[in-house]
């Protein structure tokens, strides 16, 4: 058996909060994507609490991410899963607290990737270490697999790499901030760039140029109309389509009397379970279609970024227990008791798409936090969530079905 004790509420709450501020302390904002050195923080700490874990260069050697896997071959995998990087921390006069300082404060813990995720992450490697005695010993069947992946924010194959360099198993669950809500299906999201083409010319005469933000306006009212439409369709368990413009940049460097050449911007496309992405591409460019024949546009359009949305049935025995142990911890209330979908895209996509691995996203934190300024999570649900997390990790691996 082990020779650790579980930890008291107190010193669950220390012990966290602790790992957790170390890895916060850490920027690894992506973009650029600057992982590596959280990677080698978490694989260091691993190592000399005795766990073997692997730093592996793959799909970027710049980037490198971490994987370890505890136990036999007697029972069921379960895998751990968690991202390493962060969004930017942006304006830095937004935040009323260092963002990169590891702030404990209130019993919260503040700064980028606080909720987003690596108080989730800092949960996995205390339930590592805790039951490191046991898997290896045999008295709790089965492994438990850990992943600290790459490219999570930016849809690169961090996880997907891991899965394929053999860290999968039976089980998966990826610790995104859900306020202890068990999603089983994932918003997926196709990314478009559209350039708009003009004439650039003087400010001073616009009407021998032409005004690439001008020809841009009848596109953006047709993305509207659009969103609405959208929005009328059937909604899943992770929400409605939507289709959002996030960026829009034009004349940006030039000189501020010039009419620019080309107007740039960025296309967010919400894409629920059961639509594909091959769908959603043809929607989109018969739009931009639309625009072009009635109003004479001259654009061109690519997809940059994707993800795709996942889905396993709600009452899956891993969801089904999983929301069983969060109601128990935290009562009913804030939908924890009902069947839910994550609004947003996670990498519990290339467990179900890609290894054909039944995985839910899960994890203490609210959603909300995730990517704001001033960032945080509650230390003591931090607590609690690794204590719901360690009762279905033991329950899986004893229950061979």
């Amino acid at each position: 058996m082990s020779d650790r004790s579980p930890p008291s509420k107190d010193e669950s709450i220390e012990e966290i909060g602790s790992l957790a501020a170390a890895l916060v302390e850490i920027p690894s904002e992506n973009p650029p994507g600057n992982e590596s050195p959280a990677a080698r923080f978490v694989h260091e700490w691993l190592t000399r609490e005795g766990i073997t874990a692997e730093l592996i260069e793959e799909p970027d050697p710049d980037r490198v991410q971490v994987a370890a896997h505890v136990g036999t071959a007697a029972g069921p995998t379960v895998v751990l899963n968690g991202h390493l990087d962060v969004v930017p921390a942006g304006d830095r006069d937004r935040w009323s607290v260092d963002p990169y300082g590891g702030t404990i404060e209130d019993g919260r813990l503040y700064g980028r990737g606080s909720a987003d995720m690596k108080t989730g992450l800092a949960i996995a490697m205390c339930l590592l270490r805790e039951l490191a005695p046991e898997l290896r010993s045999g008295d709790l069947p089965g492994s438990v697999v850990f992943h600290a992946a790459m490219g999570e924010e930016t849809a690169n194959p961090g996880t997907k790499t891991l899965l394929e360099r053999g860290y999968g198993g039976d089980f998966g669950i990826v610790l995104e901030p859900t306020d202890f809500r068990v999603a089983t299906s994932t918003m997926g999201l196709a990314v478009y760039r559209i350039a708009v083409h003009g004439e650039s010319t003087h400010a001073s005469q616009p009407d021998t140029g032409e005004n690439p933000i001008d020809a841009a306006r009848p596109l953006l009212a047709a993305i509207d109309d659009y969103d609405r439409e959208l929005q009328r369709r059937d909604t899943t368990l992770a929400g409605a389509a939507r289709a959002t413009v996030t960026e829009f940049e034009s004349g940006v460097g030039s000189n501020l009397g010039v009419i620019p050449d080309t107007a740039t911007l960025v296309l967010d496309r919400r894409v629920p379970p059961g639509e594909s992405i091959d769908a959603v591409d043809s929607e989109i460019h018969a739009l931009l279609d639309r625009v072009q024949t009635d109003y004479g546009l001259d654009a061109t359009i690519e997809r940059i970024q994707t993800y795709e949305s996942s889905s396993i049935p709600i009452d899956h025995p891993l969801a089904r227990l999983l929301q069983e142990r969060s109601v128990e911890a935290v009562g009913p209330g804030g939908g924890v008791a009902e069947p839910w979908g994550i609004e947003a895209a996670t990498d519990a996509r290339n467990f179900v798409n890609d290894a054909g691995i039944p995985a839910v996203t899960w994890g203490p934190g609210r959603l909300e936090e995730a990517h704001t300024a001033d960032e945080s999570i509650s230390l003591a649900d931090a607590a609690i969530g690794r204590e719901i997390l360690t009762g279905v990790v033991r329950t899986l691996l004893r229950d061979k079905e």
